[in-house]
């Protein structure tokens, strides 16, 4: 009778460890794994809008030159690596365009993620952060994150 008991508390202890463990890794993505390869590879599929503003032409380059080494092409993440910011985590309602400015100047503490904290990045005006912030804020909107 007393193994019985025992089971029971082990299965029970299991049970509620698994339950809250299950919801702390990643959050899922509103797009599809691109693949799940290794490291580096893109976390999320991201369309292209029909065509970018000028001010997102601008944040395209500067994107590519300070952000994509860790947060990948188009912004889709990189496995291993840093998340998507094509992704409903960074909708305008949930993290403001202040956010972004803030987690450039200041870095980030891990949050929302697995991937640790993200460092300052150096060299970027605010103005140069905006651009960026129109061109992730297109491409949110043409993958349905408004």
């Amino acid at each position: 009778m007393n193994r019985i008991y025992i089971v029971i508390a082990i299965c029970g202890a299991l049970g509620v460890g698994w339950w809250f463990t299950a919801g702390t890794g990643a959050p899922e993505t509103t797009q599809e794994p691109t693949r799940e390869a290794g490291t580096g590879s893109a976390l999320v599929a991201v369309s292209l809008p029909e065509a970018f503003s000028e001010n997102a032409k601008i944040g395209e380059k500067v994107f590519t030159a300070k952000c994509a080494a860790c947060h990948g092409g188009l912004a889709a993440g990189q496995v291993g690596v840093a998340p998507p910011l094509v992704h409903k985590i960074y909708e305008p309602s949930h993290h403001a365009d202040e956010a972004f400015q803030r987690a450039v100047a200041f870095g980030v503490r891990q949050h929302h993620w697995p991937f640790g904290d993200m460092a300052p990045v150096e060299g970027l005006t605010r103005g140069e952060v905006a651009m960026v912030i129109a061109y992730v804020r297109e491409l949110q909107r043409a993958n349905g994150i408004n």
